[in-house]
């Protein structure tokens, strides 16, 4: 664990060197005598928590300090130290962001008790990032290595930076919303919203209003203002998902968006500007959907500037134990990794998944659910995937015991912590005595 940093301030030599004794034990103190050598310290790296003085002599004084920890770190906590009585100035600090306030003369157990407290809501706040960072990332996160997804990454990179429109097609459950996210995170924009708005699960005469908002009284219903997605997605993304089934009044409206960068409100005649990114998507052919006369041309080049093409699963087929392995991880229960068994990834591979990446994350979140050794077998899988029912009863003979698969489990949850018995044990929830029960199945030899 790294060792927490911290920044005295104050004019008094001997109230410094006090701080330091008492804060020497919760990290490395440094200490300045005035806001300007604070900030010159601030400015040479973070710190996990400032302790300053409100009242010292020019230049500033304690609200100087805090202002300038607040504008160069954010999440770092401030303690401001005032005179007694001087519960006005405490109260202005506390207003402005400081984490809380001490009174002098110094209370010892006080002072560590709300520096402790500090320095955990810093470590909780880090490590609420850091989750966050890691779900993101997971959820962004494109898994494969076939040539053709090579591609997308590659294409995903070089259109991210740029403003333009991009078109993402591809069947159901081939990630396209992934990719969309992909998109906005690697942009300019990735601090600006991302607005996913599903097209075929809105009505028509809805989809005007959501898209463009409305003004009170616009129609039946509109008891208020209402602004659309894209005001909402301004300064940032909006993904329209099945773009295909936009009907043609809306798709004139997108059309002059594209054009212009501005929208008009239901109900309202002034135009609204907006800076948004539009990400579109769908399953459908598109350029057939024009020779039909049920989608406008003039929109579909405003959309497709760059064109994303997303394979379903059965074109790449060598993905499949990336995504089952991955997937397997996000679904587990408990500490361990689940065992896919050779005969298990074959099948799955075999398969063509209709539903894409989609499907096989349900199936293999289904088989996890539903298996309680850990080692996922053909068994697990539905048909025609797995043809469960036939192994279950016309080959029940050919079969594993359960004793025999929860040994394996066994085992390979000891493998996986080096032989550590206590932790294996520990990861699965049983005692020493259970484990070694479970590593010595009938008819099978202890791993160890």
């Amino acid at each position: 664990m790294s060792t927490s940093r911290i920044l005295v301030v104050d004019d008094d030599p001997q109230a410094r060197d006090l701080l330091q004794r008492l804060l020497g034990t919760l990290g490395e103190v440094t200490q300045a005598p005035d806001p300007k050598r604070a900030a010159e310290r601030l400015a040479e790296g973070p710190f996990d928590l400032v302790m300053t003085d409100m009242a010292m002599p020019e230049p500033g004084d304690g609200l100087k300090v805090l202002q300038a920890v607040k504008g160069q770190s954010p999440d770092t906590p401030v303690i401001v130290v005032t005179a007694f009585g001087n519960i006005e100035g405490a109260l202005d600090s506390i207003q402005q962001g400081a984490f809380d306030y001490l009174a002098k003369p110094f209370d010892v157990d006080a002072i560590l008790r709300v520096a402790r407290r500090a320095l955990e809501q810093k470590r909780l706040v880090e490590e609420n990032r850091t989750l966050r960072q890691q779900v993101e990332r997971t959820s962004l996160v494109l898994v494969g290595r076939s040539p053709a997804l090579l591609e997308v990454y590659k294409q995903v990179a070089r259109a991210a930076a740029s403003n333009v429109p991009v078109l993402i097609t591809g069947e159901t459950g081939t990630g396209k919303e992934m990719v969309a996210r992909a998109l906005h995170k690697r942009s300019p924009r990735a601090s600006g919203p991302f607005i996913p708005v599903d097209c075929g699960a809105i009505t028509e005469s809805l989809m005007e209003s959501e898209l463009f908002g409305h003004a009170k009284g616009s129609f039946t219903g509109a008891s208020g203002a209402r602004r659309g997605v894209f005001e909402e997605a301004s300064g940032g993304t909006l993904f329209l998902d099945e773009i295909g089934d936009v009907g043609m009044k809306v798709q004139s409206q997108l059309l002059r968006v594209l054009q212009e960068g501005e929208i008009r409100r239901v109900g309202e005649s002034v135009p609204v500007k907006v800076d948004v990114r539009v990400v579109a998507a769908t399953n459908k052919d598109l350029k057939a959907r024009v020779a039909e006369g049920l989608f406008r041309e003039d929109l579909l080049y405003r959309l497709d500037v760059v064109h994303l093409h997303l394979p379903p699963l059965r074109e790449r087929r060598e993905d499949v134990p990336a995504l089952v392995e991955h997937f397997a991880a996000r679904h587990a229960r408990g500490g361990a990794r689940p065992v896919v068994t050779p005969e298990a990834m074959a099948r799955l591979t075999g398969y063509d998944w209709p539903g894409n990446v989609r499907q096989l994350e349900n199936v293999v979140a289904r088989a996890l659910a539903l298996n309680v050794t850990g080692v996922l077998g053909p068994q697990d899988f539905p048909e025609p995937i797995g043809e469960a029912t036939q192994k279950l009863t016309g080959l029940a003979g050919d079969m594993p015991s359960l004793a025999e698969l929860s040994r394996r489990y066994a085992a390979h949850v000891l493998q996986h912590v080096g032989g550590n018995k206590s932790e294996a044990a520990r990861l699965l929830d049983v005692d020493r005595k259970t484990l070694y029960k479970l590593l010595e199945a009938p008819g099978t030899e202890a791993e160890s």
